[in-house]
């Protein structure tokens, strides 16, 4: 969205005085929402209200709901804000610490909850920076932890309210990074290390192994595979020839240059780039949710179509590499 900073302040600096208009409401971390009677006390107050916290990546507002509601019910067009920089969870996770440590507090309900969301967000955070970021002893957040999916008690790295990462196995983590970078090949090392909970120099590690085409894991550092290996892992013939199956991290990256290529941008091309696009390569739980989502009188149809579709890619692949013998 386009923003007009109505100090004139640019947009790298925090603060900034901008259009009520251009804010959008809060993901409270508050079950019921905010407090009616609070919005009309400061709604009567004369002086300006301090500044409220806003994520600057979506203008939608951290902190300071009741301020903002308390401008609109007063007729004010602009408001004091705070840029807060960081991801939509680390937006949230700020948004439950402010509010346990000023103002209205946080219900048991609603930090038991805030901290259900985060652990299913970031499951390798510990459970003490947690705890401590949405007001629980580390304990409850550990039972709530155990009560949640299997997947979230079986990680293997969890990162400390210092920010260390203390991996139990350095596979997983090196795999969940390459799914990111796979996901968003333009994250910048701190997000994959935080989003894979792994060191930053493991994070670059990954990248430049997938950068030159190499497995994300060291030989040394695979799982030693007992028997033959599954089919999918095997390589394809096509064209009476071997071929060498890419790292979808790897494609992902790719893919940005490929547009930008003039001997794609023909309607073909671009019609193919689309469909590439439009597929996230290395996002499996992405497929899984599409996935669980069919109800189960559907799910033969879809998945028919699913296999028609798969044929159709397969052929597509096959051309190609007979083409570039």
């Amino acid at each position: 969205m386009g923003l007009q900073l109505v100090t004139g302040e640019t947009a790298g600096q925090r603060r900034a005085t901008v259009p009520v208009d251009a804010l959008l409401d809060s993901d409270s971390p508050r079950i019921d929402g905010e407090n009616a009677e609070r919005v009309q006390t400061l709604a009567r107050i004369d002086s300006p209200l301090p500044p409220i916290l806003v994520h600057r990546d979506t203008m939608r507002v951290v902190d300071g709901m009741h301020r903002l509601k308390a401008a609109r019910l007063r007729g004010d067009t602009t408001i004091d804000v705070e840029f807060f920089e960081g991801g939509e969870v680390e937006a949230f996770a700020r948004a439950v610490w402010l509010n346990i440590t000023h103002g209205l507090p946080l219900s048991q309900a609603d930090r038991t909850a805030a901290a259900e969301r985060i652990l299913a967000a970031r499951p390798y955070w510990s459970d003490r920076r947690i705890a401590v970021g949405v007001g629980l002893a580390a304990g409850t957040v550990a039972a709530i932890r155990r009560r949640s999916t299997g997947q979230n008690g079986q990680l293997n790295t969890r990162v400390g309210r210092d920010g260390r990462v203390r991996p139990l196995q350095a596979t997983e983590g090196r795999l969940r990074a390459s799914q990111v970078i796979a996901a968003n090949p333009g994250a910048s090392l701190r997000e994959i290390a935080e989003q894979a909970g792994i060191a930053t120099a493991t994070a670059k590690d990954v990248r430049d192994r997938i950068r030159q085409g190499q497995d994300p894991l060291p030989s040394k550092s695979r799982p030693q595979q007992e028997g033959p290996a599954p089919a999918e892992a095997l390589p394809q013939l096509a064209g009476g020839r071997r071929v060498t199956r890419t790292p979808a991290a790897e494609i992902g990256l790719q893919l940005p240059s490929l547009c930008k290529d003039p001997s794609l941008r023909t309607e073909a091309g671009r019609m193919l780039l689309q469909l590439l696009g439009a597929h996230s390569l290395g996002d499996e739980a992405k497929w899984l949710r599409l996935a669980r989502s069919v109800p189960a009188h559907r799910a033969d149809l879809l998945a028919q179509a699913a296999r028609r579709c798969a044929d159709h890619w397969l052929r597509l692949a096959n051309e190609l590499e007979t083409r570039s013998m």
